[in-house]
């Protein structure tokens, strides 16, 4: 039989840019050349796609190391000499012959639904979720709301838009100390992997994280500390969608910040968790909820916060495209659960294919 072909779309313009590549990286070593002939198509950080020679010398970089030894600029740094001076003109939008995609573009024109429905827009089939699914679950204030409404407990919070802090600083924090206590986390409501995101202990701290992380979006969420472990759960599929066992990160510093995932490394994983089975079955249970909620396909990774001392379990966010590295959660759980790398991209490959373009959800 003659292999699919497969349009690996990688990089992109969000601050996980480099992450992205790392992901993609493990994707070619894994996905099996006998069924699939991957296509690699590079997107830089100012929006330019290329095709092929530049985009499959990036793959065989090892950037990991780059970021870890000179930092995460220094390796933008290097990848947009790479492209600029490869001589390679960027590439055209032109899908033929193309017969799925497979996006891994973490955060911003990655998981937010535009990407998607570019794809949907030239009726290329790909993998992972929708359009309207993409863009609720980018934005992690909208998200709670609906994981909410499916009766899913969330920590308290309070968004807080960029324009209004910028225009009444001293009201919106007059209503975060009336309403929140601390500790609290500041977030930028549509980036992922952790980017930006404070853990403040004093009100006074608060005029700093909430700059900081206005910097970054449009919208920021205020959301109360939660104490308790924590927990994520991979899922994969469509209308019959599978939950694996439960995993838990032991973070290396105060949070499961940028750092601790990708450079340090210092955050311990433990598969299984190490919580009761009936606390971990309902936590399964409530995943799936939070996934069909949202209309998600193909696969997410879902996070809660749980305390098995009050047995509280309490959702915290939502990958719609989780890290793909040999270090990330999704890959590792999803082995544990009798799905190795290549069968897993396999499966999420076929999941697209048999999903009608293009699709509302």
């Amino acid at each position: 039989m003659k292999p699919f072909t497969v349009a690996l779309l990688f990089g992109g313009r969000s601050a996980e840019h480099e992450i992205a590549i790392i992901s993609a990286q493990s994707v070619v070593r894994h996905i099996n050349p006998e069924h699939y002939r991957v296509v690699p198509i590079y997107i830089t950080r100012s929006g330019r796609w290329y095709s092929e020679g530049i985009a499959a010398a990036i793959l065989e970089m090892d950037i990991a190391t780059l970021i870890r030894k000179s930092g995460t600029a220094a390796a933008s740094r290097k990848l947009q000499e790479m492209a600029l001076s490869s001589g390679q003109l960027p590439f055209g939008f032109n899908f033929t012959g193309i017969d799925v995609a497979f996006p891994i573009l973490h955060g911003s024109y990655g998981e937010d639904g535009r990407i998607q429905g570019f794809l949907d827009t030239f009726a290329v089939p790909y993998t992972g979720c929708g359009v309207t699914a993409s863009a609720l679950t980018m934005d992690k204030a909208l998200t709670k709301l609906c994981v909410q409404d499916a009766g899913i407990a969330v920590a308290p919070s309070v968004t807080v838009l960029g324009s209004d802090w910028e225009n009444s600083p001293e009201q919106i924090l007059q209503t975060l100390t009336e309403s929140i206590g601390m500790p609290v986390f500041v977030k930028p409501a549509h980036l992922g992997s952790s980017v930006g995101i404070s853990k403040v202990t004093d009100p006074r701290e608060l005029p700093e994280a909430l700059a900081h992380a206005c910097s970054l979006d449009t919208k920021v969420l205020v959301e109360q500390a939660i104490k308790g472990k924590e927990i994520e759960v991979a899922i994969i599929g469509n209308s019959e969608p599978m939950a694996s066992g439960c995993g838990e990160i032991e973070p290396g510093s105060e949070f499961y910040d940028y750092d601790d995932k990708y450079i340090h490394n210092t955050a311990k994983l433990f598969i299984p968790a190490r919580i009761p089975e009936e606390l971990a079955q309902r936590v399964r249970m409530e995943a799936l909820t939070a996934y069909r909620a949202l209309g998600c396909r193909g696969m997410a990774r879902i996070d809660f916060f749980v305390d098995e001392k009050s047995g509280s379990v309490v959702f915290n966010e939502i990958n719609s495209i989780p890290g793909f590295t040999d270090i990330s959660m999704y890959p590792q759980l999803m082995e544990a659960a009798g799905i190795g790398y290549s069968e897993l991209c396999d499966r999420l490959l076929q999941l697209a294919l048999e999903t009608e373009q293009p699709e509302n959800t």
